[in-house]
């Protein structure tokens, strides 16, 4: 496998030579050194102290003051009653992580599962979506905000991030002043603001699997105290992990671009005005599934009808494939992509008009998301398209008053609203084999009615899912003392949800040429496999959601806190393919959380521990189901309400550092995540001959290790000098475990993925300016095999998605 390329190595020499300008090559330190050293404090006690305050927002786990704006207001995390991570754009250089993806390595109560963009799932404490497939009529209960903006679709965080100050992980319900849908938390990322001062930072990767990214920034007036400019942008490319056997060509490479733009107007010092706009696209020759293990026989010994391996027999020039997954080859003989584009534009007010702030965000955005899909993962031609594009567009306004003041209250109010329609386009069709396939042997239909039905046959659906959301909303922090603080919130959301679902059948044989047994036949196939529907459905939900906290400033460096909240997650739709006796509208989700924490620092800030307990209740808790359709070879997904969800659970977090150049940090997480009450769940394929349902009271849910932790450091030692600026060495390292989980629907033991740990190190040089920046970088240092789904079958076949292997690389960087 050649995993280098002359030609990425050409870029990488290309991008350095961009990135590093002539005329300052190590000359004397000029005006513009404060700004280049925002993210550098650990570097040399010179730099830090011209830019601490700069910094400060930035840093994670070094011991600064971090700032953060989870309660609508610049405020010490420490300060905040809230149990929450904080990555910062230091700690984002120093781990190379520019996905949601990559971010959860080192926050471990965050879990991203990905089998696609469109069909993302994140979950905070292992709630906030079930691990299945996405449906377009469903939210999910983790609220991603990029700038105070609401992202409605989880596929538009699937992007890299660019040009970060940091991002802020909120665990638990934060209804009242995030709102829509963060029943199980939010991420709240903020970008670097335009700057009046000259700056400038840009960085080039190159790495094995012909891996490259670039990636730049540029800031500065263009009038001088009244507007500022920034303009970034990034490229990124690799090619695959996998191999198609079949096409001969690799698979589930990367290659994605992003660039966005803002402008800061200061007119008056109490005015100021953001302008963000951006575009990003992303292309990936995936989702190639690949086989990791096959079951033939149900747990109590009797042999599957209709086996994979049976239905393999049919086809005497197709071998049973091999099980050997870290192999990384697979043979779908079908197109695949997960193609996608995402944009928007939107203006930010912040007005100081004396006693409160007034805060107006206003933002249009689009997605686009063009996939193709290979459904039956052989290199027969039986599925040859299992796809399902959106055309989102999103709307939203917000306004806020928050008060500025140092009396006993402070306060927060405002309104919200949002509109979002998905405009959804599925295509199913079926090859030349799709007959021999799916036909069982004991089925009374000859194969010419399976052939008439779905050899060439297509159909294609539309969906329109819409919302409109208004809300208003308060929270106040009521000073008893100067330690102790009660904080009541308040939302009171209105929604109108509405869509439609229509399928028809686009193409295959014109069954009114056949005889007409044959024809009926035929028909009632296609109407099991892709019914001809149409139907329509909505709804109007009001719902209040609140908290309650008092927090108690017990020492000078340490706070406890108690919280209660009820949170919402708004309804869904069901736009599909249901059976009977299913309603298209799903109910809303109603959590009650309960919460206890300390927040601590120790020796002067060099070490920082915060604990946090939390024990939370939803009942409705919104499900993908997946379930066989009775007396069928057919498999229907759909979503649902469970009665009950019961999460538990406790997270520390310790930083420590001891000196300038060297910090260190720990997280653990333990969540127990179970079904309290969900006595009808799809039963698991290999129980499927003991009845069609199961209970499931009492398992931990999909998607969810009960125990994760992360361990990570940086060091730094100097070197000497170099053309007038002090150099320094410097390494990094972080290892991330989870213990294994469970990633279907229905428990099955074929889905129980093993538990693993991922270690990263980073080593380079730098002046301490940051002028001048060179590393060398493993991921997945130790070439970790291990799966991040497995997705057992009703044939017994296990696909799966396979974690990537090691890569390793070069970046050089440059900040001026």
């Amino acid at each position: 496998m050649n995993r280098f390329s002359p030609d990425h190595r050409l870029k990488f020499l290309l991008g350095a030579a961009l990135l590093l300008p002539a005329a300052p090559a190590f000359a004397a330190e000029t005006e513009t050194a404060d700004a280049a050293a925002v993210d550098e404090e650990a570097v040399g006690a010179a730099v830090a102290a011209a830019a601490a305050a700069a910094a400060a927002a930035a840093a994670s786990y070094d011991g600064a003051e971090i700032i953060v704006s989870a309660r609508r207001r610049d405020e010490s995390a420490q300060d905040v009653p809230i149990a929450l991570s904080v990555v910062g754009a230091s700690q984002l250089e120093a781990t190379g992580n520019y996905t949601l993806t990559q971010i959860q390595q080192i926050v471990p109560s965050l879990q991203v599962f990905s089998f696609n963009p469109r069909n993302t799932n994140i979950n905070i404490r292992g709630l906030g979506s079930n691990v299945a497939l996405t449906n377009d009529g469903l939210e999910n209960g983790v609220g991603f905000y990029v700038d105070n903006v609401y992202f409605g679709r989880v596929g538009q965080s699937q992007f890299d991030l660019v040009d970060l100050q940091q991002i802020e992980v909120l665990r638990g319900p934060q209804g009242t002043l995030f709102g829509k849908n963060t029943t199980s938390g939010a991420i709240n990322i903020s970008s670097r603001k335009p700057s009046f001062d000259p700056e400038f930072s840009g960085e080039a990767s190159v790495g094995d699997y012909g891996y490259y990214q670039l990636r730049g920034s540029a800031s500065g007036a263009l009038i001088d105290d009244l507007l500022a400019v920034r303009v970034s942008g990034s490229v990124t490319e690799r090619r695959g992990f996998l191999y198609n056997d079949t096409q001969n060509e690799r698979a589930q490479d990367y290659s994605n671009w992003s660039v966005r733009g803002q402008l800061l107007f200061t007119p008056t010092a109490d005015l100021e005005v953001r302008i963000i706009g951006d575009f990003a696209r992303q292309k990936q020759n995936h989702v190639l599934n690949i086989f990791a293990d096959y079951f033939g026989t149900y747990a109590n010994g009797a042999a599957i009808p209709n086996s994979f391996a049976e239905r393999a027999a049919r086809f005497p020039g197709y071998s049973f494939p091999a099980i050997d997954p870290f192999a990384r080859r697979g043979e779908a003989d079908s197109h695949y992509q997960s193609n996608m584009d995402g944009y928007g534009v939107s203006g930010q007010v912040d007005w100081d008009v004396g006693a409160v702030k007034l805060t107006s965000i206003t933002a249009y955005r689009w997605w686009d998301w063009n996939p193709a899909n290979d459904g039956d993962s052989t290199s027969l031609p039986v599925i040859t398209k299992a796809q399902q594009a959106n055309r989102q567009r999103q709307f939203s306004q917000e306004i806020r008053l928050a008060s500025d003041t140092d009396g006993p209250i402070d306060y927060v109010v405002g309104a919200y609203y949002f509109w979002q329609v998905i405009r959804g386009r599925g295509a199913s069709a079926y090859g030349p084999a799709a007959a021999q396939w799916n036909r069982p042997a004991t089925s009374p239909i000859p194969l010419a009615a399976w052939e008439a039905a779905l050899n060439g046959f297509e159909a294609n659906s539309t969906s329109d899912p819409r919302t409109k959301s208004y809300a208003l909303f308060g929270q106040l922090d009521w000073k008893f003392t100067d330690r102790l603080t009660l904080t009541a919130g308040l939302r009171y959301t209105h929604e109108k949800k509405s869509g439609s679902f229509t399928q028809i059948h686009v193409a295959g044989t014109d069954l009114s040429t056949l005889p007409a047994g044959i024809a009926a036949q035929a028909a009632a196939l296609r109407a099991q496999f892709n019914p001809v529907t149409s139907y329509s459905t909505g709804f109007k939900d009001n719902s209040v959601s609140g908290l309650a906290t008092l927090s108690w400033q017990f020492s000078d460096e340490a706070l406890a806190y108690a919280t209660y909240s009820r949170g919402n997650k708004s309804g869904g739709l069901n736009l599909t393919n249901l059976p009977a006796g299913i309603d298209p509208d799903v109910a809303p989700e109603k959590v009650d959380s309960y919460e206890l924490g300390i927040k601590s620092q120790w020796f002067d800030k060099a070490v920082t521990l915060n604990i946090a307990g939390y024990w939370t209740e939803i009942s409705d808790y919104q499900t993908a189901i997946t379930e066989q359709v009775p007396n069928t070879v057919n498999v229907r997904q759909y979503i649902a309400n469970i009665p009950g969800v019961r999460s538990r659970g406790v997270e520390g977090d310790l930083s420590y550092a001891p000196s300038e150049r060297a910090s260190f940090y720990a997280s653990v997480a333990y969540a127990d995540t179970t079904y309290s009450d969900y006595r009808t769940a799809p039963q698991a394929p290999e129980r499927l001959n003991q009845g069609g349902i199961q209970d499931l009271t009492g398992a931990q849910l999909p998607g969810v290790p009960k125990f994760t932790y992360t361990l990570g450091g940086d060091v730094s030692a100097p070197l000497g000098n170099l053309g007038g600026r002090d150099l320094s060495i410097y390494a990094h390292a972080d290892y991330s475990h989870r213990s294994s989980f469970n990633t279907s629907s229905s428990n099955s033991i074929y889905a129980d993925v093993p538990a693993y740990g991922i270690a990263n190190a980073r080593i380079g040089f730098r002046t301490d300016d940051g002028l001048f920046d060179l590393s060398l970088w493993a991921r997945n240092l130790f070439d970790k095999d291990y799966f991040q789904t497995l997705s057992p079958a009703v044939t017994g076949i296990v696909t799966s998605l396979i974690g990537e292997p090691r890569t390793i690389g070069a970046t050089l960087r440059t900040k001026i």
